[in-house]
């Protein structure tokens, strides 16, 4: 009866007719078509999520942008705010010290002057009380009365 490669032969031949008869051959195509497709499809899936994630990329990247501008603008009007704050402070503060130097010097002409009425207050009463005494040695009686009230009033007018 032959040789062993012509039984094989014959049994592949077999074999393979009845995987056609069965229909393996399409269910095997079929197989292989639905995992193109499913590979197709998770590849089509991934192509979006890809391009998802880059437009979500490019949107946070374009938010931080903007904060990282906002941020810079709030810290320069907080700078020119702190200025503006510091030049009225010491505007105010030389404000302060001017108003403050002008009463001290007020107070210091209001004492010159007091302490120049006192003094010419003294030297008035020590005017009149050395020359009540002249008087009184040289002139005696009516004489010396006039001449008193006469030089008390002229004196006071005139220092006064």
């Amino acid at each position: 009866m032959g040789s062993a490669e012509l039984w094989v032969a014959v049994s592949f031949v077999i074999f393979i007719g009845v995987l056609v008869y069965v229909g393996a051959p399409g269910k095997i195509l079929g197989a292989l078509d639905a995992r193109s497709a499913k590979i197709k499809a998770e590849l089509d899936e991934a192509r979006a999520l890809r391009e998802e994630a880059q437009r979500l990329l490019a949107d946070y990247k374009r938010k931080r942008e903007e904060a990282e501008r906002e941020a810079e603008a709030i810290v320069a009007n907080a700078r020119r705010d702190a200025e503006i704050y510091a030049a009225d402070a010491k505007a105010k503060a030389e404000d302060f010290v001017a108003r403050r130097t002008r009463a001290a010097e007020q107070k210091i002409a209001l004492a010159e002057g007091q302490a120049v009425a006192e003094v010419r207050a003294a030297a008035a009463d020590a005017a009149v009380a050395a020359a009540e005494r002249v008087l009184a040695g040289q002139a005696k009686g009516e004489l010396s009365d006039q001449l008193f009230e006469r030089g008390v009033s002229e004196l006071r007018t005139k220092l006064n």
